[in-house]
């Protein structure tokens, strides 16, 4: 059984739905994307499998709890649990406040430490897991605009890394995808824009001239996830189209 957050919209409802298509029962987390969330559950079911939305604000302990309880009470265990709940705001940091730093930090730093902390419990009860969380490049390489962000992506890097160590010894991996910008009903906000030359300009940075598509990240989402890749864990993947290569 998989649980996806931020699975209500763009790439987390892809990730849901792959899954699904793979035959694993699928719970979609949301926090104000009800309705596609709900539609990909409805999706998934059509493809045989059994699947639930649930609603939960990841920066509430109390919340956290309820969803997990909720899921497994539902659908059974997590085996699979998938960071990808986030928030950003593309601005310069010198103009950035307190108030911009928040909720980034609070949903991307505390809320995915909070997610991973209540579902890895119960894996290492039953005796293992895995957990695959996505991250931007930023994170990895730095990127103007995006500086805080950045730092909190960076931090999802080091979670992953710090959980595959600590948690191994009871049967739980870890892993993490760093992607640059994928094409989802969010991509003008994540680019800053889409007009003609500001694509020009990104595509520009791509060695593959394209960006990426859901159907790009996917599979390697299922593939660390799988027993196939059994004997690797702590590792910063990357779907990029060649953006970065560091």
């Amino acid at each position: 059984m998989v649980l996806v957050t931020g699975a209500g919209q763009g790439l987390g409802r892809e990730i849901g739905l792959a899954f699904a298509t793979e035959g694993a029962h699928v719970a979609f987390h949301h926090r104000t994307s009800a309705q596609g969330a709900a539609d990909a559950a409805d999706e998934a079911r059509a493809l045989g499998v059994r699947a639930m939305t649930v609603a939960a604000d990841v920066r509430s302990d109390a919340e956290v709890a309820a969803m997990v309880d909720a899921v497994e009470a539902e659908l059974g265990p997590v085996a699979v649990l998938v960071n990808n709940a986030a928030a950003g705001t593309r601005q310069p940091f010198l103009e950035s406040t307190p108030e911009d730093w928040a909720p980034q930090v609070d949903v991307i730093v505390t809320g995915t430490i909070r997610v991973t902390q209540a579902v890895t419990r119960r894996m290492a009860a039953r005796g293992g897991g895995a957990v695959v969380s996505l991250m931007g490049d930023s994170g990895r390489v730095g990127e103007s605009g995006l500086t805080v962000l950045a730092a909190t992506r960076a931090s999802t890097m080091a979670l992953t890394k710090s959980l595959a160590r600590e948690l191994a010894r009871h049967g739980i991996r870890a892993n993490c995808v760093s992607i640059a910008l994928v094409r989802t009903d969010n991509l003008a906000a994540h680019a800053g824009g889409e007009d003609e030359e500001r694509m020009r300009r990104i595509l520009a940075q791509y060695p593959l001239r394209r960006l990426g598509r859901p159907e790009d990240v996917t599979p390697m989402v299922l593939l660390l996830a799988s027993p196939l890749s059994g004997w690797i864990t702590g590792q910063v993947i990357s779907v990029n189209g060649g953006y970065a290569m560091v």
